[in-house]
């Protein structure tokens, strides 16, 4: 059974029944200009897969006429009409065309994001005023969902080189019923649009850019029939916000004037509309809110003053690797050291700002970013955030996994890796523990709840390019989640937290006295003591012998390029190759009835349920 396009698990056998790869472009030799060349080069940024799945609902054919509408319902019909009328006129008034797009007729309505899936306790719900999520608008106002500005078939934009559409694309959309998943990747300069389980081979949009997309991310949240949202970082700093089931996009960072640094890494935030995250490769993380034009804005730099540097210096400065440590100056104060706070900038538009109202430029007019967090001298290379929307998980060049409090915008805690850079990060479905791949060929699993790395999981043999959970196997016990490396191995780890001896009580580090008013999650929980309080926010590794070794359930080599993405849906297992090679393993059979998970009602199916549904 086993192959280059199959594998058996534990639970049964997963196999590839579809691939996508990019189209070669092929090269002239003697025509060739060099711009054509530099187009043909391999790109340095790997591919990277975002997905999400829409819910079409049936059309209803029409029936033949009703009583109601025989009495007079038309009359109801009419005054609609007329509400819609001035609605539109309404909304025509408001929203603003740039000069370089035409309004497109065929664009089907806007329709409201589904707010009703939102939680009223979310801490950074749409409807919260919170300073950092969200900016106080006028109460006559009513929010109205937008879509982006430019129009890419009419746009003479030189960012956007090339758009390449399906035939007949409306259509296909208007003929869907049931749930559709879509996967969307880069390679090189261009962004693909594909439907998972499609007949079609060829991608239903392949958008080109003059830069290379180097993350993206597609919102789950607004995710409709008739919308998608995506938003898509580049090398050159800039970031697209696009809808391709309209044609639309906006460009928000525009030739960098916000930040030039490339953008490592992009999320939305997942209980807001409109808000979302972006890392850059100076060690950075901006917010961005999508509504909102780019500002003219200069963040500030941490120096030794008190009120940008927290710590104080105490014995266990040796204790933090070189790279990341806070050089002390002549006159007695420290510069800021990373491992101990996050340095935040507000924009002088921002309702908090210390800007004086008469200093300010902006009018009272918000703009981007929300709000700028300096977080590590090196590259961001991703973040997560944790189920309930409340913290950050962000790993660095510097080989810290940060832990940051998103609402109060406060660096709760600092861990280092055993070695090298981090490279990849994902939190379990339940919160509970923080998933991390790097440069040591290792997995760590961490537990910020008790403040300590649980586990260590050996089985690559290079660096760790992606991490997952599966939610459909994790119930709170026993987790299974994936890894994908530069080894080209595929591999499946299963993890119980209980059937793990506890780590040898680690030896005593050095305390470094910090005068922040945060704390660690464990004292936050009420999990650890008073002299936490007093506790550095920074963890040294521990030792091999201090933790224990989770063995993997399955190794797959695939005979491919260099691995660099893993994605888990509720029926296939997606990965990707640097080159662009997309594929999509399908799961083993499920149905309904109980699951070791709680909430998703299902399970794997016997031998004696297949002969039985065939019976």
């Amino acid at each position: 059974m086993e192959s280059d396009s199959a594998f058996v698990a534990p639970e049964g056998v997963y196999s590839v029944t579809e691939e996508h790869k990019p189209l070669s472009i092929p090269t002239y030799q003697a025509t060739s200009t060099p711009a054509a060349a530099a187009s043909n080069t391999t790109s340095p940024y790997p591919s990277r897969v975002s997905a999400v799945t829409v819910r079409f609902n049936p059309s209803k054919p029409a029936g033949p006429p009703g009583l109601a509408q025989l009495l007079g319902a038309n009359l109801t019909k009419d005054s609609r009409r007329d509400k819609d009328k001035d609605k539109d006129k309404s909304l025509l008034d408001e929203r603003s065309l740039s000069s370089t797009e035409t309004p497109d007729d065929s664009t089907p309505p806007e329709v409201s994001s589904p707010q009703a899936s939102v939680p009223q306790d979310s801490p950074i719900a749409p409807e919260s005023h919170h300073p950092l999520f969200a900016h106080p608008s006028p109460a006559t106002k009513r929010k109205v969902p937008s879509r982006p500005k430019h129009n890419m078939r009419t746009t003479s934009s030189t960012f956007i080189t090339r758009m390449q559409t399906i035939e007949g694309l409306g259509k296909i959309l208007s003929n869907k019923h049931g749930d559709t998943t879509f996967l969307f990747y880069n390679h090189n300069k261009a962004f693909h649009w594909v439907e998972v389980g499609s007949k079609s081979k060829e991608p239903l949009m392949r958008v080109t850019f003059s830069a290379f997309p180097t993350c993206h991310d597609v919102h789950p949240l607004t995710a409709s029939p008739e919308k998608l949202d995506i938003v898509i970082g580049f090398n050159t700093g800039d970031l697209v916000w696009l809808d391709p089931v309209s044609s639309r996009y906006g460009r928000l960072n525009k030739q960098g004037t916000i930040s030039s640094s490339p953008c490592t890494a992009v999320h939305w935030v997942p209980s807001s509309p409109t808000l979302f995250l972006v890392s850059h490769a100076d060690g950075t993380i901006l917010v961005y809110d999508k509504e909102k034009d780019d500002g003219t804005f200069s963040p500030s730099m941490p120096d030794a003053s008190p009120s940008t540097t927290l710590n104080v210096p105490g014995p266990s400065t040796p204790a933090v690797p070189a790279q990341i440590q806070a050089p002390s100056q002549p006159h007695g104060g420290t510069e800021w050291d990373p491992t101990s706070t996050i340095h935040v900038t507000t924009p002088p538009w921002h309702p908090e700002s210390s800007v004086a109202p008469k200093e300010r430029t902006d009018k009272g007019i918000a703009k981007n970013p929300v709000s700028h967090w300096r977080v590590s001298r090196r590259s961001i290379m991703d973040f997560v955030f944790s189920p309930d929307v409340k913290y950050v998980a962000a790993i660095s060049e510097d080989g810290c996994l940060r832990v940051i409090d998103a609402l109060a915008e406060q660096l709760v805690d600092c861990y280092a890796s055993y070695f090298g850079a981090l490279t990849c990060v994902a939190w379990s479905p339940d919160g509970r523990f923080i998933l991390t791949g790097g440069q040591d060929d290792l997995l760590t699993i961490f537990s910020p709840w008790e403040q300590r790395v649980v586990a260590r999981c050996q089985g690559h043999s290079s660096f760790v390019s992606a991490v997952a959970f599966d939610e459909l196997r994790c119930d709170g016990r026993n987790y299974r989640f994936g890894s994908v490396g530069e080894d080209n191995k595929l591999i499946l780890w299963d993890f119980s937290s209980s059937a793990l001896h506890r780590p040898k009580s680690q030896s005593a580090h050095h305390v470094r006295v910090s005068m922040a008013s945060n704390v660690s999650l464990a004292f936050r929980r009420g999990m650890g003591s008073t002299a936490q309080l007093a506790m550095s926010r920074y963890h040294p590794a521990p030792s091999r012998n201090e933790v224990s070794v989770v063995q993997p359930v399955l190794v797959k080599q695939i005979d491919a390029d260099l691995l660099t993405s893993l994605t888990f849906l509720p029926r296939a297992l997606v990965t990707a190759t640097k080159a662009g090679h997309v594929r999509v393993w399908i799961r083993p059979l499920v149905m309904a009835g109980n699951s070791r998970r709680r909430g998703h009602g299902r399970q794997l199916l016997s031998i004696s349920d297949i002969q039985g549904v065939l019976a």
